[in-house]
């Protein structure tokens, strides 16, 4: 970077990030499960590699890659992403966020996406406050939510999004993403060279019970108890199965 320097403040955010931040897929291709709406042809897979960016709803459990969509959706389509917690955004900070698209819109020509996490939590007044901005295209809505959304969201907001359902993770999908993340020296914890056993592997999947968030923090807690044993990262068994 050119000019001023990272403060420190920012590299210790940096060093921070936890693993399930890390090993985020960047692109559609890395991105794990959910082949039932991202599967070559489905109707969210073409939505991404058109740029064609439509308001929706995704639902599902935790860990199931609800953000992980709308920030590449954001990034495919060269979009601002705008996050938005449903609990703790009141009236202004929606304001502000439609302000803010709105200025990005006519110096940059770009759209935003205003991502809601926890959308079931929008109270009415909130809803209400960000419908126009919905409805006339200032904004693109994407809301996550662990809970029916036909029950939590008013019917001006649904009619104008899409649901897409999200689906807890297959063991194989979450086996998949821990050994990437052990094998991973840029983003994962390739460097450290843990070893772990492949049983222990299927046991931290079944822990996980379909979040790969679960998944990947108990994998970097047990990682970060490992002790080297022959020149061999190792983990012990009574630590392993304590995490």
């Amino acid at each position: 970077h050119h000019g001023q320097a990272a403060s420190p403040m920012t590299l210790a955010a940096e060093a921070y990030r936890p693993l399930a931040d890390r090993m985020r897929p960047r692109t559609l291709a890395d991105f794990t499960g959910q082949a039932h709406i991202l599967g070559e042809g489905k109707p969210l897979r073409r939505a991404i590699e058109d740029g064609n960016l439509h308001s929706m709803v995704l639902w599902g459990p935790p860990g199931t890659g609800k953000t992980t969509l709308a920030k590449l959706l954001a990034e495919q389509t060269n979009a601002e992403f705008l996050p938005l917690s449903a609990v703790l955004a009141g009236v202004k900070d929606i304001r502000n966020a439609v302000a803010a698209a709105r200025q990005i819109r006519d110096t940059e020509a770009r759209l935003t996406i205003l991502f809601i996490d926890e959308v079931h939590r929008f109270n009415k007044a909130q809803q209400d406050a960000f419908l126009p901005y919905v409805e006339d295209g200032t904004v693109i809505f994407i809301g996550a939510t662990t809970e029916n959304p036909s029950f939590e969201l008013n019917r001006a907001l649904l009619s104008r999004a899409r649901t897409y359902v999200l689906k807890r993770l297959e063991p194989t999908a979450l086996r998949a993403i821990v050994d990437m993340a052990l094998a991973d020296a840029g983003n994962g914890l390739g460097e450290q060279n843990i070893e772990l056993p492949e049983d222990w592997r299927d046991r931290l999947v079944q822990a996980a019970d379909g979040d790969a968030r679960r998944a990947l923090n108990l994998l970097e807690i047990a990682a970060d108890l490992a002790e080297e044993t022959d020149g061999r990262q190792c983990i012990p068994e009574a630590v392993f199965n304590e995490v």
